[in-house]
């Protein structure tokens, strides 16, 4: 059995997919490959793979519908996703990083640059998973209102638990362990993402957006995450611990 990472590539175009697996096959990984958005849940459901490098414009279903599908199923909600499109715009590039993707490359790009970011993605996820698994079970930071289990790698919020990407994770455990401590983006970039070189400001401002969303769910009247224009953000200092 193969002990190779096992890439999916969800990819429409032939050539592309020829070039990325031999890309990805000569630099020791484990490419598959299917050309649409149903496929790739099935080939998932059957076993799922170290990361999957996934086309928005596929033939049959929007690649981020895929996205949430795939993020939906069992023992997918940290795994990890690439997004590949010819669209260069900004919004596509945000609205994938709101989703949670990891990654958002667009074409025409360098297939040896794609596999050194598949490999650093996957060398972060790995880290996660080891600081998860490492972590002592019940140790639990308070911070007013956010009380943060890092061995379940739960945050609950005025007692109610959210449902937090992996970087909205990191993004409020950072926050919540100096309360009123402004973070720059380029800090919470390199404390968060762990590679700051293959992320974007864009990309704290995004997660910020979809974590301010969670927590307002749960308290409409309160703000906990500061802005500080030119700065960075920071947690609130004077959240009142119950409500």
């Amino acid at each position: 059995m193969s002990t190779k990472p096992r890439i999916l590539i969800v990819e429409d175009e032939p050539g592309i997919a020829d070039t990325l697996q031999y890309a990805l096959r000569t630099d020791g990984f484990e490419p598959h490959w299917c050309a649409t958005g149903e496929d790739a849940l099935l080939r998932v459901s059957e076993q799922n793979p170290a990361l999957v490098i996934l086309d928005v414009g596929l033939p049959d279903i929007m690649g981020f519908e895929v996205f949430k599908r795939l993020r939906a199923m069992p023992g997918c909600a940290d795994l990890p996703v690439v997004f590949l499109t010819a669209r260069s715009d900004e919004i596509d590039r945000v609205v994938g990083l709101e989703l949670g993707a990891d990654d958002y490359v667009p074409k025409p790009f360098s297939p040896r640059e794609l596999v050194a970011r598949v490999r650093s993605i996957l060398r972060r996820s790995s880290k996660t998973v080891h600081a998860s698994t490492s972590a002592e079970k019940g140790t639990v930071l308070n911070a007013g209102p956010i009380a943060i289990d890092d061995g379940k790698r739960q945050i609950r919020y005025y007692g109610q638990r959210l449902d937090l990407s992996r970087y909205e994770y990191g993004l409020l455990k950072t926050l919540a362990s100096r309360p009123g401590h402004v973070y720059t983006r380029d800090v919470l970039l390199d404390l968060v993402w762990d590679d700051a070189s293959d992320s974007l400001d864009r990309t704290v401002d995004a997660h910020v957006k979809t974590l301010r969303a969670k927590l307002k769910a749960v308290a409409p009247e309160l703000d906990p995450i500061c802005t500080h224009r030119g700065s960075g953000y920071a947690l609130a200092d004077d959240l009142p611990s119950t409500r």
